[in-house]
């Protein structure tokens, strides 16, 4: 039976675990694999790990890295970060990964989504659209760690790269990465308007009501978040957490009642 998925989003760089805000000033958080295991203790949902730099840098992914995340993870694995190729890919999903997420890669040329989910299946396929809102105020795609735009609306995009054969698509919200101050529902809203694969929504979320209020939108969503699961307090801390089961069931459970 499908639910709802509250997932943490770890970034690294250079083999470290870090954080940002808007894709920028990434602060080192401490060592994705020590992060892996207390996630496994906590029993969450699912994993995303991206690599901030492998693209914007032009470099393969770091297999050693990735083998050594798979091998610890206990749930769920979805990775992205310098994946060009549908053998990278394939590389990728043989070492235990899940997923593998595809951003700028996917936009450049789209055809890779179809060439990959004839590999791997399209379950295996993730794209991730970063956005934020252009001058005039509609939305706009974004690659590179928001560097470069695209001039393509995510919904628009969202539909296209579902019809080549992408099984999920992540919405990353720029604006909000790091703000910590709820997530953005109305481009969540139209992206899940455009699309009836399951969809997952990343960037700003800072306390558990912001996932209460996005699955009470949205019912059976992925529910991303980076700094609420590596940060604790007002003086943001670092603490790798998660909600325990109960408090997690309890959260789903109250929110789709909501609906």
């Amino acid at each position: 039976m499908l639910r709802p998925r509250i997932i943490p989003c770890l970034l690294v760089q250079g083999g470290g675990l870090v954080k940002t805000v808007q894709f920028a000033s990434p602060k080192y958080v401490g060592d994705p694999i020590n992060a892996v295991r207390i996630f496994n203790e906590k029993e969450v949902d699912e994993l995303m790990v991206l690599d901030i730099d492998a693209t914007a840098k032009g470099r393969e992914p770091d297999y050693r890295l990735i083998a050594d995340l798979a091998a610890e993870c206990r749930m769920p694995l979805s990775y992205g970060g310098g994946v060009t190729s549908a053998e990278q890919i394939q590389r990728i999903v043989g070492l235990g990964v899940e997923k593998v997420a595809l951003s700028a890669s996917a936009v450049a040329d789209p055809g890779l989504i179809e060439q990959a989910a004839a590999r791997v299946g399209r379950q295996s396929i993730v794209a991730v659209l970063d956005v934020r809102p252009s001058s005039d105020g509609r939305y706009e795609v974004f690659t590179h760690n928001g560097s470069r735009r695209t001039g393509q609306a995510p919904a628009d995009l969202a539909r296209r790269l579902e019809a080549l054969g992408a099984g999920e698509i992540v919405v990353n919200s720029i604006g909000r990465d790091g703000a910590m101050s709820g997530y953005d529902l109305t481009l969540a809203r139209q992206v899940r308007e455009a699309i009836s694969v399951p969809m997952t929504v990343l960037g700003g979320a800072g306390k558990l009501d912001d996932i209460g209020a996005l699955i009470r939108e949205f019912g059976i969503v992925g529910a991303a978040a980076g700094s609420l699961f590596v940060f604790k307090g007002v003086y943001r801390a670092v603490l790798i957490n998660y909600p325990p089961r109960s408090t997690k069931d309890e959260l789903v459970a109250d929110a789709l009642r909501r609906r």
